[in-house]
This record gives structure tokens, sequence and C-alpha cells, in this order.
């Protein structure tokens, strides 16, 4: 089945803007891109195997491309330390993916979406006092991003510790290519299609996104995000209880 025959024109529309904010939010603030859309998606089409390839290839795409003029500010060292914990627990999340049945997924999207989106309207940040919890937080990150790629706000909380703001975004996004070249072979060996017609028809739209992003974080490095990250919170919970309310009243 072609992913025309997939989606309504309006469901269409809907996906394309969603793929605009997503590219915005990725390059905007380093991460989020699965985090603030896949909720949104799910609002779409509840069947997150259908989106979660076109979110991975985008993101390969254009974190590759900012990096290439920004190499300078990887931290390698700290890409290598974070790598060592999470690449088991992320394997651990692939494999709950494709054995958990779809629903549970569903729910635990737009559990934890809302839970992220609590911690940033209140502007409570997400930190550890402690190696050991460093730990916690890196492991717990790498299995929600194997389940769903919505981990990335439990490893920012950690790598932000150990980075300059000047580095956290190009650091982050090394580890969001490794991170969802696993989930893409995970997806090649599970046979989950791809989707690649739909990810090249979506990209132009997702780097309009992307280009108004790259101005938005050149202006977040200057001012204080507090007020930016409350608005994504308040636009989370919205999403994420509407989503739940949705999803519960349609499955019984």
């Amino acid at each position: 089945m072609g992913f025309l025959d997939l989606f309504s024109v309006s469901q269409f529309i809907a996906i394309g803007l969603i793929f605009i904010w997503t590219g915005f939010v990725r390059t905007g603030i380093g991460f989020g891109g699965a985090a603030l859309g896949l909720p949104l998606l799910l609002l779409v089409d509840d069947e997150p195997l259908i989106f979660l390839p076109i979110i991975g290839s985008h993101l390969l795409f254009f974190t590759f491309l900012t990096l290439l003029s920004r190499r300078q500010n990887i931290n390698w060292a700290v890409v290598g330390k974070v790598m060592a914990i999470i690449i088991l627990p992320k394997i651990a999340g692939l494999v709950g993916l494709f054995n958990f049945p779809t629903h549970w997924v569903v729910i635990a999207v737009f559990s934890i979406t809302l839970f992220y989106g609590l911690t940033w309207l209140f502007n409570y940040q997400i930190h550890s006092k402690s190696k050991l919890l460093d730990v916690f937080l890196l492991a717990l990150g790498g299995y929600v991003s194997g389940t769903s790629l919505i981990g990335a706000p439990l490893i920012v909380a950690v790598v932000s510790k150990y980075v300059s703001k000047v580095q956290l975004r190009e650091t982050l996004f090394v580890l969001w290519i490794i991170l969802v070249i696993l989930k893409m072979s995970a997806f090649v060996v599970y046979k989950v299609e791809l989707q690649w017609q739909l990810s090249l028809a979506l990209l132009p739209l997702v780097a309009i996104g992307h280009f108004a992003g790259l101005k938005a974080h050149d202006y977040l490095m200057k001012t204080d995000s507090t007020t930016f990250h409350r608005f994504l919170g308040a636009s989370l919970i919205l999403v994420s209880v509407a989503g739940l309310i949705k999803y519960l009243l349609e499955s019984g």
C-alpha cells in the first residue's frame, strides 16, 4: 500500500504542518522533534510505526546537515561516555517497541509527553546531583528512546551538566544520529515499512522548520528561553491530555 492510500487530504495537511513544527523545534532547541511531534502525529493516526521511520530519516538528514559547519562544537568525550551507558537500555527499548501492544506504546507516549509538558510549564529542571542518578536518567532516556524516540529530555538533563551551552546542541545531535541509526537498523531487521516516499515528500516542509529553527537557536542562545519553554510545556499538556482522552474513548 502506498502512502497516498494511508491518509485523507486533511490528514496530509495536518501531517505537513506538524513536520514543519518538528523541524523547527529540533533545530531551534537541539532536541524535541519527536517529543513535540509524535504526540501530534498520533492524533492523526495512532500507529507510531508509520511515523517513527519518517521522524528518524528527517533527523538523520537535518542534524548531519547542521553538523557539517559546526563540528568544532561537538564534545566527543561526552558522546563516548553517554553512549556507553545508553546502548544496552536502547536495545532493550527497541525490543519492547516491536513486542509491546500498540496501545501500550501510544499511552506511554502521551503520558511521558504530559510529564515533560508539566516540567516545562512550571520551569522545573530535571537534574541530578549524583553520578548514580545521572546513570539512571541516561539509562531511562535510552530505553524510552528505544520504544518511542522521546527520551531526549532525560538525556539532555544529564548531558547539559557536562558540556557548555555552545556545545550542547551539536553534541546532542551526534547522540541522536547514533541512536536513530540503531532504530532505523532495527526497522530494517523487523521489516517495518520505512515510508521513504512520504519522507521525501515531507522533506521540503521540514526544511522550512529547520531553517526557521536555525534563526530561533541563534536568538535563544542570546536570551532567556524560559517563556519559550513554558509555551512548549503548555502545548504539550494540551496535546497529551487530548490524545489520552481521544485514545481511551476510542479504545473502549
